[in-house]
């Protein structure tokens, strides 16, 4: 097939092996890159539950640092 003492021959075998890998490489960092999105996802949508929880709560905060007193002691007064 490759006649390896035609000098020709070796560097399109060298150029074929260095692409090849070269493929390979980039098929392989793919590979990781799509493994690595998943888990982002994951974590980007613990992170907005987190996100939204929070918000909720500083909400609450907000509602009883801002109401009157006896507003405050209704909703104390309903809640127990």
């Amino acid at each position: 097939m490759f006649d390896i003492s035609n000098p020709f021959s070796m560097i399109v075998l060298i150029v074929l092996i260095c692409v090849g890998a070269g493929v390979v490489n980039n098929y392989l960092k793919m590979k990781a890159n799509s493994t690595d999105d998943a888990a982002s996802e994951e974590e980007l949508f613990r992170l907005r539950k987190d996100v939204e929880r929070l918000t909720e709560r500083v909400r609450v905060l907000e509602t009883i640092a801002t109401d009157k007193d006896q507003h405050l002691r209704d909703e104390i007064r309903r809640l127990a």
